[in-house]
Formats: C-alpha cells, structure tokens, sequence
C-alpha cells in the first residue's frame, strides 16, 4: 500500500513537471501547498491559517525600506496570499487538487480557475431575500401612494366632503358661523381637519385600500405552505362535496363560483355593494349560462351609459381600480 502510494505521487509530480504549471493560474510556477510550508497529504484547515500569518509577517512589504527588498517582499506576499485564498475555499482548493492531479486537462483547469474567479461570492439566498424584500418594499409604498389619491379623490367629492364636515362639527373639530360656512380660526387648518376625518372614516376596498404588509409578496411567501395546505384541503372538500356528493351549493360556493365566472380575485371581488350581490344571487349567475346572459345585459347597459356620458368612462376605469369608497357607518 504504502509503495503503491509512493509511486502515485512520483506519477503526479513527473505529469506535473512534464507539463508544467500555467503561470496565469493559481500560484504561477509555484506549488501552492509548499508556498505555506504544507505538506498535501497532512493538510489542516488550522495550520493553514498559521502558516499564512508567519509567512504573511515575515514578507509584509511594510518591514522592508529598501525598495528592490520591498518590491521583492510585495510579489512574494502576492504569492502567498493567493495560496492561503486557493486552499482557504473548499471549492476552491477541490478544483486546485484536480490541477494538480490532471495537469494535462489544461482547458479544464483554465475554465474552472476563472469559473471561481469571476463567480459572485454572495450567497444565493441572501440575493432572493433581499430581492423579494425590496419588491415587497415597493408594492407597500405604491399603495401607500394609491390610498393617499383615494383620500384625495373623496375629499373633492361634494358627499364624502360633507358628511366628514358634519361629523367634524360634532366631535368640535370645526365651527360653523351663522351662514352655515366654515369659521376661520388661526392655527387650525379646516382642509387638514376634514382630510383626516375622512382617513379616519373612510372604507377604501379594491386596487386604492389602505397598505398592509400582509398584501406584499415578502408575507405571501412566509406564509405559502399554509396557504397551499388550506387550498388543498378546501379543493378536497370541495371535490368531495359537489362533485362526488352531488350536494347542493350554499352560499359560499355560489360566491365562489360568481367571481370565479367574473375571472375576479377577492379584493377585486370585494368591490360589489350588498345590492349588486343580491342582484347576482336573484340571477343566479353561478350558472355558466345565466351569467352569460346577465354579462350580455351589462355590457349593453355599459354602452348605452357610456354614450350618454363621457364622464361614466372615466368613474368606471376609476372604480375598477379602487373598487368600492364610502365611510364606515354609512349605510
């Protein structure tokens, strides 16, 4: 055995001095393992560390002053610390062992070299982390900024404006004089106090709702096995109970259904009034064919409101978005 091992390092180093070490690579003409003082078949991680430190010491071009010392001193102090990089990285020393076993594979060992060299040195993880953080960071901010255009929408609008300076009286946020107009006081902004009874007030659904972290793409993630978990119970149940069963659908598969025919998500689903929902239920529009003529009737309407007034184009693509605004308690 101990022969057998003998001869195959003799084989390794006669390939590597017959072909000789590229000097573009690793340590140049040098074995990297005797810059250190190490011998290959003994090598531990600690002592590597070790023999950097002493040697990086003793050849710090910071002792020398002559300047053909100190010029000899940086070269080899490049030398060794390449070295203690290419053993110090697992990877790194893996691929510097194959060089050294297969010098011969010269395009090989070229293309693994400057694999190494030119790889980012960030963990992966850390990259999909920090990219779903500032994706989620700009969802948040954007809906910040459509919750801030819905409260200045609703501000202009002779209802919302109203019903926030009535309560705004009561609570004795503002005064009316004797002609029912708002009094001026120094230092208190009447424009600020009914933007904010409106914040306050206001119910927002759709595109334009208040911002939450729990609509980002950072807490979907975090929370997706129970999301997947809870689907697949739900579509077991479902299977189960309509397909197999042949039960009869109660209302939350109706609804289910409706916006699954609208082709809605839930918050765009969330927009509809009481009204609108019960109309659906009075059509029953769960059924394909139903839905269908109730979608073909609406759209007829739509065209015949849309040619009696520009403005509904604009109230529609707005209410698309923002879904439904009107203050808690208001009926």
């Amino acid at each position: 055995m101990l022969r057998a091992a003998v001869l195959l390092a003799l084989w390794s180093c006669a390939s590597v001095q017959a072909v000789g070490f590229a000097p573009e690579l690793y340590c140049g003409l040098e074995n990297c393992y005797d810059v250190l003082g190490i011998d290959r078949e003994l090598f531990d991680r600690s002592n590597l560390s070790k023999s950097y430190r002493a040697l990086a010491k003793k050849n710090h071009p910071d002792r020398f002053k002559n300047l053909d010392l100190k010029a000899e001193a940086e070269a080899r102090f490049r030398v060794i610390a390449t070295a203690y990089e290419t053993l110090k990285d697992e990877e790194s020393k893996i691929s510097y062992d194959y060089y050294l076993d297969h010098p011969e594979e010269r395009f090989y060992n070229y293309y693994q070299y400057y694999r190494l060299r030119v790889a980012p040195k960030v963990d992966v993880r850390i990259v999909i982390l920090g990219t779903l953080i500032v994706i989620s960071l700009f969802q948040y901010l954007s809906a910040r900024h459509k919750y801030s255009e819905a409260i200045f929408y609703a501000s202009t609008v002779g209802k919302f404006r109203n019903n926030a300076i009535t309560m705004a009286v009561e609570k004795g946020l503002l005064e009316l004089d004797n002609k029912g107009k708002l009094k001026k006081v120094k230092g208190r902004d009447n424009e600020a106090v009914i933007k904010q009874v409106i914040t306050d007030n206001l119910d927002v659904t759709g595109g334009y709702k208040k911002a939450s972290v729990y609509d980002t793409l950072l807490w979907h993630c975090i929370i997706f096995p129970y999301t997947l978990f809870n689907y697949i119970v739900w579509y077991a149940t479902w299977v189960w109970r309509f397909d197999i069963r042949k039960e009869e659908y109660d209302e939350d598969a109706k609804l289910h259904l409706i916006r699954k025919n609208l082709k809605l998500s839930e918050n765009e689903f969330k927009r509809y009034t009481d009204d609108v929902l019960d109309e659906m239920f009075e059509r029953e529009i769960w059924i394909a064919d139903n839905f269908n003529t109730w979608k073909a009737e609406k759209e007829a309407e739509m065209q015949e409101k849309l040619a009696q007034s520009g403005r509904y184009k604009r109230y529609k693509r707005y209410m698309k978005n923002a879904g439904t605004i009107s203050f808690v308690d208001e009926d």
